[in-house]
């Protein structure tokens, strides 16, 4: 029986084989293209998700590099960033160091008054530093250095430099509120106001930082799974020198027409085969995505954000040379962007795509997440829902969320807190609902803000969301 399935798969190989030979050379390159169009989409995805943010900034606002924009009212669905935090002010630094050499970032002092939470990261998404009240600094503040990979010269004692090895990065600068209220919201803007960015050939006398309100623009960066996906890797292709790791990629990248000092000019026809590959490449993440990931407590739909190795090689620079999570990298920036040089000491985040009862969340329905009393946070916790396709706030929604520092939120007679998801809440219940699309699913995300050892030890615990009946 042995023998026999094994001379059956011999024969079909040599079929194979022999078909292979006698394909013409057009079919050979189209399948050529496409097989390395789908892995460089997988290995690029970090950078083409933040090639997408900087786009959106410069075509659609006034910002513009080395410059901040922010968010002059707490997140709504004009924001179609991946995955973001509508319970804080977001100011955003996008770097370019390759003309104007290091830039200094200047992190105001915080307390618990006043703070912030920012991640500083490559154009490839690796983490430099993660600053603020629970950053390196622990709300001290400093002037923190994007140093650009083929810099020289020395940065001066009183600076924190970060050697970067690509020319552009960006920073995420989420500045807490007490709650969503004016006076709160206006507050916490009027702090991220305080963060400097200038270079630091011009640290004697720093010119003024410039800060562009982008609250009413549709800020939309989510993954474009089309050719255009391949354009956005090209610039970053030909802005970016090559790092040690990615060297393997250039000929791979040169069969699909991106090559370093050359026009990226793809005919229709490898239009179509590029389409086909992104197409290929989206099918492959959505299902490894739809799989899940590792249950964050026993027996739970609530999961750890990513992959491990993903979190460890984005926060390490990929110190293990071991090492290279490209797939689960992949993974992470379909819908997400930041990495996190020390997870779990600033914030920490849960993903649940399934209810109670093990079935995806459908926008139609309501559900209740009850949320036990005595969170083990230092600030405070959140949960959002997001689109299930696109990863994103839900469009058209009054609102994304609810916190635990939203003073409306009702509690329980225990403490503990109600929050449903659905188009309509139940009686009386209005405070803490998060709307949802009845024509389209969701996702959760919940997230804790200085979160505690208690927390990480599992003594607290967070039951899975359940559906109710609505009258």
């Amino acid at each position: 029986m042995l023998r026999a399935t094994l001379a059956t798969l011999a024969s079909m190989g040599a079929a194979m084989s022999a078909q292979a030979q006698n394909l013409p050379a057009d079919e050979l390159a189209r399948r050529a293209i496409e097989r390395r169009a789908v892995e460089a989409a997988i290995w690029g995805m970090p950078a083409v998700n933040t090639d997408l943010m900087r786009q959106e900034m410069l075509t659609k606002t006034a910002g513009k590099v080395n410059q901040v924009i922010y968010w002059g009212r707490p997140l709504d669905w004009r924001n179609q960033t991946l995955t973001p935090n509508p319970d804080v002010i977001y100011f955003m630094v996008f770097f370019d160091t390759k003309e104007v050499g290091p830039v200094v970032l200047e992190i105001p002092p915080g307390d618990a008054s006043a703070s912030l939470t920012g991640n500083i990261m490559t154009e490839w998404q690796v983490a430099l530093e993660d600053v603020g009240l629970l950053g390196i600094d622990r709300g001290a503040g400093g002037k923190f250095v994007i140093v650009p990979p083929d810099y020289k010269g020395t940065v001066p004692t009183g600076y924190t430099a970060l050697s970067s090895d690509t020319y552009g990065a960006y920073a995420l600068l989420r500045s807490n509120m007490k709650s969503h209220g004016d006076a709160d919201v206006a507050a916490s803007i009027a702090y991220g106001k305080r963060v400097k960015v200038y270079p630091l050939s011009a640290a004697a006398n720093p010119p003024e930082t410039i800060f562009t309100d982008v609250k009413d623009i549709t800020y939309d960066s989510t993954i474009r799974y089309n050719a255009s996906f391949f354009t956005n890797l090209n610039r970053i292709v030909q802005n970016e020198p090559w790092i040690e790791r990615d060297r393997a990629m250039i000929d791979q990248l040169r069969t699909i027409g991106i090559e370093k000092g050359k026009p990226f000019e793809p005919s229709e026809a490898t239009q179509r085969i590029l389409t086909a590959a992104i197409d290929e490449a989206k099918a492959i993440l959505e299902q490894r995505y739809d799989a899940g990931f590792p249950p964050f407590f026993a027996n739970s739909h609530w999961t750890y954000p990513t992959l491990q190795e993903a979190i460890e090689g984005q926060g390490t620079g990929y110190a293990e040379h071991d090492k290279y999570a490209v797939d689960a990298r992949a993974l992470l920036y379909t819908y997400g962007y930041i990495s996190i040089k020390r997870p779990g000491t600033a914030q920490f985040y849960l993903i649940s795509i399934r209810d109670k009862d093990g079935e995806g969340f459908d926008g139609g329905k309501t559900y209740r997440l009850r949320v036990p009393t005595n969170a083990p946070v230092q600030q405070y916790w959140s949960v959002t829902a997001y689109d299930r396709e696109t990863h994103a706030l839900i469009k058209n929604m009054d609102r994304a969320s609810r916190a635990s520092n939203a003073a409306e939120i009702q509690k329980n007679a225990d403490g503990s807190v109600d929050i449903y998801f659905g188009p309509k809440a139940p009686a009386g219940k209005e405070a803490n609902l998060v709307p949802t699309d009845p024509q389209r699913g969701f996702e959760l995300m919940f997230r804790v803000y200085g979160p505690k050892k208690e927390f990480f030890d599992k003594v607290w615990t967070l039951p899975d969301v359940e559906k109710v009946a609505v009258q």
